[in-house]
């Protein structure tokens, strides 16, 4: 394959994430959209007549159309068994986060693409930030994380706690900037309006010494989007919302000790970046800049954050709030 050639792809899954792949795909260089495949047949045809693009019989059509890559935006507890079926089809494919519903799902993935030699890219969008982008260029040994990440309530993806809808992004992130083993972990949640937990805290020690205090929440009544990490003499603000990054730096010493600096960011949907990212990948052959290796271990801590917050639920005797399992 040249690289004028237009890869094909497909969406597989037309729900609230699938339909913002259907719409970058279809204006994204290099890709020619094949179309989608979703089992609800009505909202298929509603998202293939928005976009211009068209409805496709099930998974198993997508070789004999030459569809080479997919968005796979399927219910999580069924990424495995789609997504495996597709790589084993010799299809390379993007899985939304999270990438299982178990790390033992997760492997399947794992294995399934290194038996196909297929390209297995996880999508955790936020990685592709330009804030992010801009700060894992000067990280160095970061020390301390404060992060949160708050969203308004709304009726979307309600299915799942929040740890692994929303705090799971920046567990990636912080497992990107910090290249070490976590030593101890402590986490609290609860239910609020649903019946999986809605609001999360959790404090993540590595065994380098580095700190990290998370939070995430779906019921809050405002919007925000933040991470801060300190390093030796410096301090760096994230905006995700903003896309945009400052580096607080001192240099005791020196006649103005404390600078200020704005980062270099090209702004840009991190979507757009994702999906470009993957078409790369797929052309080139280069292993996904976020692997399967990279979702499993999220995914891992992400467990982790959850059963720190059952024993917490346990030890406090909180009633409300009781799950037989992490999800």
């Amino acid at each position: 394959m040249t690289s004028e050639t237009p890869i094909r792809v497909a969406v597989v899954g037309a729900g609230e994430f699938g339909k913002n792949h259907v719409r970058v795909w279809k204006t994204m260089p290099g890709a020619e959209l094949a179309g989608i495949v979703d089992a609800n047949a009505e909202r298929a045809v509603k998202v293939a007549a928005e976009f211009g693009t068209r409805v496709l019989p099930g998974i198993e059509s997508l070789a004999a159309e030459g569809v080479s890559a997919v968005s796979l935006a399927v219910p999580t507890k069924v990424h495995a068994s789609v997504g495996c079926q597709l790589l084993e089809s010799g299809i390379d494919v993007l899985v939304e986060k999270p990438m299982a519903a178990s790390l033992e799902d997760a492997d399947r993935l794992i294995v399934a693409a290194a038996r196909a030699r297929r390209i297995l890219q996880i999508g955790h969008v936020e990685r592709f930030n330009p804030a992010v982008v801009a700060a894992q260029k000067i990280v160095q040994r970061p020390m301390f994380f404060e992060i949160h990440r708050l969203g308004i309530f709304t009726q979307r993806s309600l299915d799942i706690d929040v740890v692994y809808d929303v705090m799971i992004h920046d567990l990636d992130i912080l497992l990107s900037l910090v290249d070490s083993p976590v030593a101890d972990l402590k986490a609290v949640g609860i239910p609020v309006i649903t019946e999986k937990v809605d609001i999360a805290q959790a404090r993540i020690e590595f065994e380098t010494g580095t700190v990290a205090n998370l939070t995430a929440s779906r019921v809050s009544t405002e919007k925000v989007r933040k991470m801060r990490f300190f390093q030796e003499h410096e301090y760096i603000s994230l905006d995700f919302t903003r896309q945009d990054a400052l580096r607080i730096k001192v240099t005791p010493g020196a006649a103005q000790p404390i600078g200020f600096e704005k980062l270099e960011t090209a702004l840009e949907e991190p979507l757009d970046a994702e999906l470009r990212a993957f078409l790369d990948s797929a052309r080139t052959r280069k292993p996904a800049v976020v692997d399967g290796v990279a979702g499993r271990r999220a995914l891992a801590l992400a467990d982790s954050v959850m059963t720190g917050i059952q024993d917490h639920a346990r030890r406090v005797q909180l009633g409300a709030f009781s799950p037989q399992d992490i999800r």
